[in-house]
Order: structure tokens, then C-alpha cells, then sequence
């Protein structure tokens, strides 16, 4: 039997909802996860993390005195490490840390900047094609979806030479310009060129996928 609870355990009690437990966090972890199409919890875990651990070190950072020039040092050194990797989307103030979240890695990925450039219609279809090794991030071919991609290697993310799609890719584009230069003449509207090419790029991802 249950014995009956005391004032101050009462008291406690009352602060606690035992109903929404870390329901909140919990879907939002979910809808992250879901959002980016992450398979393993612990990426998020260590996202999570990470821009826990950045958002307090620059707290500590601005808690120095202003006239301390290790404050500015740090606070310099700091926010050109975050906008390298591209976590921050410039280099202003400390403030901008407080928006790190582990949203921010996720669209460091390779999925998220392939998606970003244009070179797949979604996550899904961006996630397969690394795994199945058609992407190279500078020289080296990249299979796995978690790889962070930093602002200065942004530029470098491209179709693996032997690749099937980048063979399709560059034949589309002789198309694309051959349609160009005949659209001179029949000048078609923009609307109607905009849904060739998505429907030639949805055409161009369901090939690929087959013929792999």
C-alpha cells in the first residue's frame, strides 16, 4: 500500500507534469529528425550537443570584461570558425550564437547542400545517390550523408566522373542549350520553360535510379 505523501513532497509534486514529460523535446527531436531524414539518433545527439556547447561558450565569451582584449580575440576567433563551417550567416556579433541549434548542422550535410545546389529534387532521392557513391566533395568520393560540408567546400561538391548522372546531367544541359538557342525564335513564355525543366529534372532522377 501507498503510503500518503507529505506536505513538502505534495508540493513538489505539483510542480512536475508527469503527462508531458519531455514530450516537447521528444517531438521535436522527431520532426528534426524526420525534417533532414536523419536514420541515427545519436548524429542528432551530438548536434544537440555541439550547439549546446557553443552557445555557452560564447555566453562565457560576453560575460568577459569589454575592455579585456581576450574577449575580442575570442569573440573574433569564434564567430570566423562558425561562418567557415557555415553555422552563422556572417560574422557580426556573439549574439548570433544564441540561433545555433542542431538544425544548423543538419544543413551542413551533404543531402541538405545537394539539395541547396540544385543536383537532387529532394533528401531522399540526394541521400541515395551519395550512398551509392555518384558524389565527390573536392577529390574524394563521399557515401556517407552525415559528412559536413564548410562554407569554402560548398563550391567543390560535384557528380564522381564516372558517374551515370553526371554523363545525364551534361547531356541535359546540351539540350537545355539547345533549346535556348531555338526559344530565340519561337520566344516561349518563361512559365512553360521553368515546367520543362522540371519535369526533364524529375525525368533525368527516376533514370538514374533505374539504371543503377
Amino acid at each position: 500500500m501507498v503510503r500518503k505523501l507529505k506536505h513538502h513532497e505534495q508540493k513538489l509534486l505539483k510542480k512536475v507534469d508527469f503527462i508531458n514529460w519531455e514530450v516537447d523535446n521528444n517531438l521535436h527531436e522527431v520532426k528534426v529528425l524526420r525534417r533532414f531524414r536523419i536514420e541515427k539518433r545519436e548524429d542528432y545527439t551530438k548536434y544537440n550537443k555541439l550547439s549546446r556547447n557553443i552557445r555557452d561558450l560564447a555566453q562565457k565569451i560576453r560575460d568577459l570584461d569589454e575592455k579585456d582584449g581576450f574577449r575580442a580575440q575570442s569573440s573574433h576567433r569564434l564567430l570566423e570558425k562558425l561562418y567557415s563551417i557555415g553555422l552563422l550567416p556572417t560574422k557580426q556579433n556573439l549574439s548570433l550564437t544564441e540561433k545555433v541549434t542542431a538544425s544548423s548542422f543538419c544543413r551542413r550535410r551533404l543531402p541538405s547542400i545537394m539539395l541547396n545546389l540544385r543536383m537532387a529534387q529532394n533528401l531522399k532521392t540526394a541521400i541515395t545517390f551519395i550512398e551509392q557513391g555518384h558524389v565527390r566533395v573536392g577529390p574524394d568520393i563521399v557515401t556517407d550523408p552525415a559528412f559536413l560540408v564548410t562554407r569554402n567546400m560548398e563550391d567543390f561538391v560535384t557528380w564522381v566522373d564516372s558517374s551515370k548522372i553526371k554523363q545525364h546531367v551534361m547531356n541535359y544541359n546540351d539540350e537545355v542549350s539547345q533549346f535556348a538557342g531555338s526559344a530565340q525564335i519561337f520566344h516561349p513564355t518563361v512559365a512553360v520553360v521553368k515546367m520543362m525543366s522540371l519535369f526533364s529534372l524529375k525525368a533525368m532522377t527516376i533514370w538514374c535510379l533505374n539504371q543503377v
